[in-house]
């Protein structure tokens, strides 16, 4: 009798921007809330009042690490739903003060959507360009802003290559003229979000991408700052007692994650580059969160790259399609510039705490055989 040996298949674990594995210690905040705490905090006896406590100490939380009153948050089903609430809400609430909103260029999808909306309602969308590395063209947005603005819309961190908006300066060129939104959702783990020196009215945060639970987020709205109303329904207590826990860890934490991510990052970039021709770094070099790599690997598609890859336990991401079901290429790197078949063969690999100095040698022994299998096969012959 033959005994069949199983191979265990390795995983790399590489789109941390996509989302990021619960830490355990969040976890064992929520399970009670799961299980035997499972009140609605809406009630009056016990239980429910049990379940009030801990939305109270979760809310404290997070209005801690961002430096806001905690009634001044709201908690939402994650950053779609707050990044609808601000551009709808504000732009509702606001209408007799005006009827344009600017918005980045490298915003994600669920803004350029609902502006798109709204442009259906009369408002005035303007997009604020980028230049070639991502950052936000500071003169253009001072061109755009006027008396007709109500709102600016610029993420602190692009979700495709990371590069961090100057949001201070914004700010300044806003000097309160209009109301200033940010979604920091990829930014929350490694930069400081006090709303208070960054000068923000809305900030938009999600659970998921901050080793927490999925289906939960929070809009921080500055006291003053008008909203239309919104549905209210009953609150996912376990997701938000996560939330608040997950902030609390990644703030703490967030300057030992920072040097240990960047220093496998700038390992990974250093061996691509080395080791495969024709690469193109995408988003700015320096200015980008510890923990971003996107490259344009020319010739190849990166969904192939990706399939390949996933055959080896690595899992990335790609700015070829923005979605598993959409072939579109990214908007935000074609915002910056970058020819559409240079975005089709681009990589985004975005590492995380648990990620070794052992996986990424991996990465870099296997990605380099992939890319030439696949260039001997590609009838494209790009140049930089």
């Amino acid at each position: 009798m033959v005994v069949m040996k199983t191979v265990k298949k390795r995983k790399v674990y590489l789109d941390h921007a996509a989302t990021t594995p619960l830490d355990s210690k969040v976890f064992s905040k929520m399970r009670p809330y799961l299980a035997e705490k499972y009140g609605n905090p809406r009630a009056l006896y016990a239980l429910g009042r049990e379940a009030k406590v801990a939305l109270v100490v979760a809310r404290e939380q997070v209005a801690k690490v961002i430096h806001s009153r905690p009634e001044e948050l709201i908690f939402t089903s994650g950053a779609t739903e707050s990044d609808n609430l601000v551009l709808l809400g504000v732009a509702r609430a606001n209408k007799s003060k005006g009827n344009k909103i600017l918005i980045s260029a490298v915003e994600h999808k669920g803004i350029l959507s609902v502006a798109q909306e709204l442009k259906k309602e009369g408002f005035e969308i303007m997009v604020i360009p980028v230049q070639k590395d991502g950052l936000l063209d500071l003169q253009k947005l001072e061109e755009l802003i006027d008396e007709k603005t109500i709102l600016v819309s610029v993420t602190a961190a692009d979700s495709e290559t990371g590069t961090i908006q100057p949001l201070k300066e914004v700010s300044k060129i806003i000097a309160g003229r209009c109301l200033f939104h940010t979604d920091a959702t990829q930014a929350a783990v490694y930069l400081d979000l006090d709303v208070k020196k960054l000068s923000v009215d809305l900030m938009t945060l999600s659970a998921h991408k901050i080793y927490g639970p999925k289906g939960v987020g929070a809009l921080y709205v500055r006291q003053g700052v008008r909203l239309a109303k919104s549905h209210s329904g009953t609150e996912n207590v376990p997701a938000i007692v996560g939330f608040g826990e997950a902030l609390t860890l990644v703030a703490k934490n967030r300057k030992r994650e920072a040097i240990k991510v960047k220093k496998l990052r700038d390992e990974l970039e250093r061996g691509i580059f080395q080791t495969i021709p024709k690469v193109l770094l995408n988003g700015h070099k320096t200015k980008r969160l510890p923990n971003f790599l996107n490259v344009s690997i020319l010739d190849i598609e990166g969904e192939a790259m990706l399939l390949y890859l996933d055959e080896l336990g690595i899992m990335a991401g790609t700015g070829s399609a923005c979605d598993a079901e959409n072939l579109k290429p990214s908007a935000v790197l074609t915002a910056m510039g970058n020819p559409y078949d240079f975005v089709h063969g681009s990589l985004r690999f975005t590492l995380g705490r648990q990620n070794t100095s052992a996986e990424v040698k991996y990465v870099l022994r296997e990605l380099p055989k992939v890319v030439a299998k696949l260039r001997k096969i590609s009838p494209l012959c790009l140049t930089l």
